[in-house]
């Protein structure tokens, strides 16, 4: 039996990238039967109605939770988890501060299970579900899908090979479009849950570590208040400065202000700057539109479109092989698809010998786990404290009480 897959979350992530991955997934025969559970039912009934997915894949669906417009209800996940066999796969999609309850019901449910990131709020947090998930010999893969685009793989390779030198200095931005505010994080992403660098800028946090194995030591974020449509106030522009245990120093500005009108779907990038003594280096990732530059004659529609546009080929596209339908390419799809597969490995490898592949999976360092990945946890954690703190710098401390803490 080809294992079932059951996402819970239904918004913006679930239908730019995930929920189409798995579509492709099914239909290349790789899963079987998925689901999809989200708080309202309205939520999943638009996700199944959503034009772009069924021009993509005819004829396919999932089973819907609930299955009619029905009001919140914030459990029903869980009987979806449990009604699902042992040992299938769960992908959580969910607001950041919700992650850990919905990662701890899959996992004491015996699933495997794939998780947007941020991962966990906390270090501790993180340390508990990856004993648990041990304990039951089940995977847990974050959902980094930077990791997955060629140019963080080639740097990653290049570095390791020391033709960089060693990090010194790097500024990294992302700026999402200004319609971010009308939608859903209104709701959720708000000063006392989370904030932009919170929700955007660990990509590149965790993207340098990626690139590096360079560990994260301290943390100050700076951030500047502003009010969604709904009048919730929100961390909506932060500036963050990580500094790294050789010293470097990386500066991350995140915000929710591309304009609307502006040609790609948000800006982003990477500098960093290197040095082996001898000589320096440097690297650049343009990673908003990746030098592709149309004018339609007409706008094409959805959220934050424009007619003069800067497409990016890279993150998630829907190209036309001959079909039936569409097929999704990027690394958007390259990531949902090695994490689906990494459980699958996991899973066809008799119990006694799951603990060696976990310990592979954990020491390659190609997919974020809870063991492989904390210093993102902890980078939250002291980039939470810190932003509530006016700015102040937070120390990050590792070994076997991993924790943060004010500088002194």
């Amino acid at each position: 039996m080809k294992p079932q897959v059951a996402l819970i979350g239904g918004g913006m992530i679930a239908h730019d990238q995930i929920l189409p991955s798995l579509f492709h997934l099914q239909r290349t025969g790789v899963i079987g039967e998925i689901s999809v559970c989200a708080r309202n039912g309205r939520t999943v009934r638009e996700l199944a109605e959503a034009p772009a997915i069924r021009k993509a894949f005819p004829g396919q669906s999932f089973r819907r939770f609930p299955s009619g417009d029905s009001g919140p209800d914030p459990d029903l996940y869980q009987s979806v988890i449990a009604d699902l066999p042992p040992r299938q796969i769960v992908i959580i999609a969910l607001p950041d501060q919700l992650h850990y309850e919905a990662v701890r019901t899959a996992l004491e449910l015996n699933q495997h299970v794939i998780c947007v990131k941020p991962f966990v709020l906390n270090a501790r947090q993180s340390d508990e579900l990856e004993k648990l998930a041990r304990s039951r010999g089940l995977l847990i893969g974050v959902e980094y899908h930077k990791r997955f685009d060629d140019r963080s793989l080639m740097a990653r390779r290049r570095y390791r090979e020391g033709l960089f030198g060693e990090f010194k200095l790097g500024t990294a931005v992302l700026m999402e479009k200004w319609y971010y505010r009308h939608s859903n994080f209104q709701n959720w992403c708000t000063a006392e849950h989370s904030d932009a660098f919170t929700y955007i800028g660990c990509h590149y946090v965790d993207l340098v570590h990626f690139i590096t194995g360079l560990l994260p030591v301290s943390v100050s974020v700076y951030g500047l208040k502003d009010r969604y449509p709904n009048g919730n106030e929100g961390y909506l522009w932060t500036d963050a400065r990580v500094v790294w245990n050789n010293g470097a120093c990386l500066n991350v500005q995140n915000s929710l202000s591309f304009p609307d009108a502006a040609p790609g779907t948000n800006t982003q990038g990477i500098t960093m700057y290197f040095a082996n003594g001898d000589s320096g280096a440097w690297l650049q990732h343009d990673d908003q539109y990746r030098g592709l530059r149309y004018a339609y004659v007409r706008n094409p529609g959805g959220p934050g479109a424009t007619q003069f546009a800067e497409p990016s080929p890279d993150y998630f596209q829907y190209v036309d092989l001959g079909g039936p339908g569409l097929t999704p390419v990027g690394y958007g799809y390259k990531s949902i698809d090695f994490l689906v597969r990494q459980c699958l490995r996991v899973e066809e490898t008799a119990a006694k010998e799951r603990p060696k592949v976990l310990d592979e999976i954990d020491q390659a360092g190609i997919v974020a786990t809870p063991s492989n990945s904390r210093f993102n946890e902890l980078v939250v954690e002291a980039g939470r404290l810190s932003i509530l703190n006016g700015g102040k710098e937070v120390e990050i401390g590792y070994g076997a009480t991993p924790g943060v803490r004010f500088r002194a």
